[in-house]
């Protein structure tokens, strides 16, 4: 828990729809909101593992959260996204994007508002889960993004990403030994 929550204030959470669940992640763990762009497969990834994306030269893994929550594909529409996390991973911060069906609002929350997760009849690992939020007739589920993706998971994307970022950096080279090889032939030529 949050010193800020301990002491009464406000925290800020981010709230987003995957179908008809309503989620929130602790705005600190949120680093942008970008739209859906398009996605580069990785090769043998898991079924969660939706791919990477290029963000401002840095390879981004992306992950499909329907997938890790057990909620049926569906097709991307023009409110689908990518909330770019600041995850804990063995104590190493690791950027990854996870798609969600869109994003709702800002919510500021004390700790009276949350109220503790449901023990029973939860389709969500209960872990996941730091507490639940009711507005109105919905439950908004507060998410412990440190703890949604196991370690595993993690590790799966970053070597993804490092994956990626290495076949990027022999493509580089291959084009500038090509470019060199041009001008070589064409020096020659003159």
């Amino acid at each position: 828990m949050s010193e800020e929550q301990t002491t009464g204030t406000l925290t800020s959470y981010l709230s987003f729809k995957m179908g008809e669940e309503m989620f929130a992640a602790d705005v600190g763990k949120v680093l942008e909101i970008l739209e859906l762009c398009p996605i580069t497969k990785v090769p043998k990834s898991p079924s969660y593992m939706r791919g990477v994306i290029n963000l401002r030269g840095k390879v981004l893994p992306v992950l499909d959260t329907r997938i890790k929550f057990g909620l049926p594909k569906t097709e991307d529409d023009v409110d689908t996204c990518i909330i770019v996390l600041d995850v804990n991973m063995d104590g190493e911060s690791l950027h990854l994007g996870a798609v969600v069906d869109s994003v709702e609002e800002v919510l500021e929350l004390g700790k009276k508002d949350i109220e503790p997760p449901p023990s029973l009849g939860n389709t969500f690992n209960p872990e996941y889960i730091h507490g639940m939020v009711k507005r109105e007739d919905t439950f908004i589920m507060i998410l412990d993004v440190d703890k949604v993706f196991s370690t595993d998971e993690l590790a799966v994307a970053k070597e993804a990403a490092e994956q990626k970022n290495r076949e990027e950096k022999i493509e580089e080279k291959k084009a500038e030994k090509e470019k060199t090889e041009t001008k070589k032939t064409e020096k020659a030529k003159k």
